[in-house]
């Protein structure tokens, strides 16, 4: 059995037509990312399934990058939700990346993980990149997200800087230019968001 048919045969892969990645996933040539917010104090189970997934990917030989999202954190991911996250401090999301970084090392293997910070990129974006960056985007596809398209519907509230999050998001995918993002069924939205935004930038889309 090959590692892409372990990987669907255990469901952690929704559909693949691409030859292309699954060789090189199974020949432990791919590059691939999972961001982790740093809302909370600890991991949750949802994340232990990531790293376990990352963890199989990486003794196969390919190479993990663990996204610590510094700069997105701040915004708040809507994903799921029908209510406006509650914004954290600098000094709460710090803490959270340390406790997590401790906790993802104890399953994945830390000499052959890479850590990135997306707050590299977000706090250089300035208000001139961030324009450039939103120009790419159009206020009528977020809406067609399934929690905002709710949200909308029912009058509830919809801050603009949870517009804003899964552009921030998308742009990792432009910085990392990795070969695969990872992310479960519930951020299927940003991860596209991310392929459309590589496109726009030249690049070739990343497998998801």
């Amino acid at each position: 059995m090959t590692l892409y048919e372990e990987l669907q045969a255990r469901g952690l892969v929704a559909q693949i037509t691409d030859d292309e990645i699954i060789d090189l996933i199974n020949n432990g040539k791919a590059t691939f990312y999972i961001g982790f917010d740093c809302t909370a104090d600890s991991l949750t189970a949802g994340h232990f399934m990531a790293l376990t997934l990352m963890k199989r990917l990486q003794m196969a030989g390919n190479k993990p990058i663990a996204l610590i999202g510094g700069g997105t954190t701040m915004i708040g991911d809507p994903s799921g939700r029908n209510t406006t996250r509650p914004p954290l401090t600098r000094e709460q999301i710090e803490a959270n990346a340390k406790t997590y970084l401790d906790q993802a090392y104890k399953v994945l293997d830390k000499d052959k993980t890479e850590v990135r910070f997306n707050s590299e990129w977000c706090n250089k974006l300035g208000s001139a990149g961030f324009i450039k960056l939103a120009s790419r985007y159009t206020l009528a596809r977020l809406l067609e997200r399934d929690d905002f398209a709710k949200r909308f519907a029912s009058q509830a509230p919809i801050a603009m800087h949870e517009l804003i999050y899964p552009l921030m998001q998308g742009y990792d995918s432009v910085e990392l230019e990795a070969d695969v993002e990872l992310g479960g069924s519930d951020q299927r939205f940003n991860l596209l968001v991310g392929r459309e935004l590589q496109r726009q930038y030249n690049q070739k889309a990343q497998w998801i």
